[in-house]
């Protein structure tokens, strides 16, 4: 028995170790448990859910895409496109997701003409998830851009304002934002017009944000209204080229055109001198951007002497052959010396506006009551905006009359005293064009007769227009204002500019306004030079060529018939006679 005990040793404890069997089964239920829940789950989100889930991911993915308006085009007068609207590209990236190589850093500043370092620290802040990379970019370079195949790189489309007249126009059209929002100009007084509704479309969208789809178009974009202008192209380049060059001649600060249809108040051209390219931002600073033509006031000297004359005439104070006696070519009024600069002694009511007499005009006011005058140049649109549609519109000084002490109104007479915009000035001179009616003036192309206010009676206005035309012949002060082949109507200015509440005996304004043609006028042109630095200031030596050159230009585009022989007597002194212009070739408005 011991033997057969020995021949069955016991086994070591570790081999006789069993799992229980109910372990491996609970084991095994609970992956099977597991399964079956999982299973039931996808049945469930599948079955129960699966509207809610589809809705869910389409929200997570689909997006509704603002799609960009067209900017309404301004045109001029004939149709000519002066502003108008590019499809461009604005690119932006995302920090958080961009990483691009040395290379294609540099890629980027070759296509963009920018520096390498600058690009590269538009990525490096890996906080930001917006960063512009360059906005308005035309088509071509953000294709070019977008090839690089750069992650987190991504483009949107916009529209951006072109201008073909560059600087010729500004003034007039101003300019738009980065936005595409009116800055300046008519595209800011007409923003409402000119804007368009932006449409609307839900596309789907990749997780880095590219639309990879778009599902469908909710509003088409309603595009911006076209503006046609009362301007003519072609007559302001050239009032914008003399006005330039006469500023650059004579070392002025600065210069303004106005010209007016006398008929329908209609601005047919204004430039002004410096000027800004509203396609080239650098250029935008608020001294070139400021329309002066409109926004500043200056006082207008001697051109103010027809108005006066004109309220002196309506009052009954004088008649057209009435004499005056200016003495030696001074007087005092009170303290103060009023003298002539071109004394004459005994002289016509006529002969007063051809030499510019103060002291005739000065000796005349002091018999006129001030109500009277105030009230014409009241009429006439001083002191008060010229609702032309132009922003920034000034309106002027003009003080009430019960204020005027007697050497005041001696100097209102001949334009000391009283401000007033280079637009007011021209507007005002329609009245003599008009037979004593000023039209409403606009910027904008009218259709139909323009509305009017009488300033003056029409014999009164026949007179004064006659008495203007003798500005131009003989001794008159602008025979540099004659352009050949027509009879020219007008008044110089020159006066002392008022400068921190007293006047500089050394700068001046020098301005000259007129129409065209005298017997049966259409055109007004006014021009204003701004502190002109050459040896000669007198408004019939500064002023009056521009006038002539603007004048003949625009009386022959718009193929206005001569009211005078083609010879000496009507061409500017020193210029040969012009050649009859031929109406065949005329270009009307």
């Amino acid at each position: 028995m011991n033997r057969r005990a020995n021949l069955n040793p016991p086994a070591h404890p570790l081999l006789r170790l069993d799992l229980q069997r109910w372990r491996a089964r609970l084991t095994l239920g609970l992956l099977f448990a597991g399964f079956a829940a999982l299973s039931m789950r996808a049945v469930y989100l599948q079955v129960w859910q699966s509207d809610f889930l589809t809705n869910q991911g389409e929200k997570r993915a689909q997006r509704i895409a603002p799609i960009p308006a067209y900017r309404g085009m301004i045109t001029d007068r004939r149709g000519e496109p002066l502003a108008v609207s590019t499809p461009v590209e604005t690119l932006w990236v995302n920090p958080k997701e961009a990483s691009p190589s040395a290379s294609e850093i540099q890629a980027l500043a070759d296509i963009l003409g920018r520096n390498p370092d600058q690009i590269a620290r538009l990525f490096a802040d890996k906080k930001k998830g917006f960063v512009y990379l360059e906005r308005l970019l035309e088509p071509a370079k953000a294709e070019q851009i977008k090839a690089l195949g750069i992650v987190g790189l991504h483009s949107k489309p916009a529209y951006r304002r072109y201008y073909p007249g560059g600087e010729v126009t500004s003034h007039v059209l101003g300019a738009t934002d980065i936005e595409d929002n009116g800055l300046e100009g008519l595209e800011l007084s007409h923003q409402s017009w000119l804007t368009g509704e932006p449409g609307s479309q839900r596309v789907v969208k990749d997780r880095p944000g590219n639309v990879v789809e778009i599902l469908e178009r909710i509003k088409a974009p309603k595009p911006g209204r076209d503006l046609a202008l009362s301007l003519n192209q072609h007559i302001q380049y050239l009032a914008y080229r003399e006005l330039n060059d006469a500023v650059v001649l004579n070392n002025a600060r600065a210069g303004s055109v106005v010209v007016l249809d006398a008929r329908t108040g209609e601005i047919l051209a204004m430039a002004n001198s410096p000027a800004f390219n509203p396609n080239s931002r650098a250029t935008f600073t608020p001294d070139r951007m400021r329309n002066r033509a409109v926004t500043d006031t200056f006082e207008p000297g001697s051109t103010m002497k027809p108005l006066f004359v004109a309220a002196a005439l309506d009052a009954g104070v004088v008649r057209p052959d009435s004499v005056i006696d200016t003495g030696p070519g001074w007087f005092i009024i009170g303290d103060k010396r009023i003298t002539d600069t071109h004394p004459k002694g005994v002289m016509t009511l006529a002969e007063s506006i051809q030499v510019s007499s103060n002291v005739a005009v000065a000796k005349i006011a002091l018999e006129t009551r001030g109500e009277d005058y105030w009230n014409l140049l009241t009429r006439a649109g001083l002191g008060a905006q010229p609702k032309s549609g132009m922003p920034g519109e000034a309106s002027g000084r003009l003080r009430p009359f019960a204020t005027w002490r007697p050497i005041e109104k001696a100097t209102m007479s001949f334009g000391h005293g009283l401000s007033l915009s280079l637009l007011q000035l021209a507007h005002a001179y329609t009245a003599f064009a008009n037979k004593g009616v000023m039209p409403q003036i606009t910027a904008l192309r009218r259709e139909g007769a323009a509305p009017g206010t009488r300033v003056m009676s029409e014999k009164t206005a026949v007179d004064v227009l006659g008495m203007m035309e003798l500005v131009t012949r003989g001794e008159g002060t602008a025979p540099m204002a004659r352009v050949s082949g027509y009879r020219i109507a007008g008044k110089t200015g020159t006066a002392h500019k008022f400068v921190n509440g007293s006047y500089d005996g050394k700068l001046y304004i020098s301005s000259f306004v007129g129409l065209a043609p005298a017997s049966d006028p259409r055109l007004v042109v006014a021009v204003m030079l701004d502190e002109p630095h050459s040896r000669q200031y007198y408004g019939g030596l500064v002023a009056a060529p521009v006038f002539s050159k603007v004048m003949a230009g625009a009386l022959r585009f718009m193929a206005l018939p001569p009211d005078a022989p083609f010879d000496s007597s009507s061409a500017p002194p020193g210029e040969a006679p012009v050649v009859p212009f031929t109406p065949a070739v005329a270009e009307a408005t």
